[in-house]
């Protein structure tokens, strides 16, 4: 089954390579979707794909890459979409 989560991850996230250790997991999964930084210093990201990759990355992302510190992840599971045809980093706030 697919499925969507959309995270927000707090703590020593940014600064960290959060973002490239993120597109690389979700690369490695086959998850579709985006991750980038917040203003506040939090990380958010929306993955896409199968339920066990997805639950796999969110895993991931409460740990993090060498470096980091969560504290704590929001996790919002939504309706699959289907919406993207890769996985990107986004720079915008």
């Amino acid at each position: 089954m697919k499925v969507r989560a959309h995270i927000f991850v707090t703590g020593r996230v940014q600064g960290v390579f959060f973002r490239s250790e993120t597109k690389h997991e979700a690369n490695k999964r086959g998850v579709k979707g985006w991750v980038r930084n917040l203003r506040d210093g939090r990380v958010e990201a929306v993955f896409e794909g199968e339920e066990d990759a997805v639950k796999r990355l969110v895993e991931f992302c409460k740990r993090g890459p060498r470096g980091a510190r969560v504290t704590h992840v929001d996790v919002i599971m939504k309706k699959y979409t289907g919406e993207f045809k890769g996985f990107q980093t986004r720079y915008n706030f």
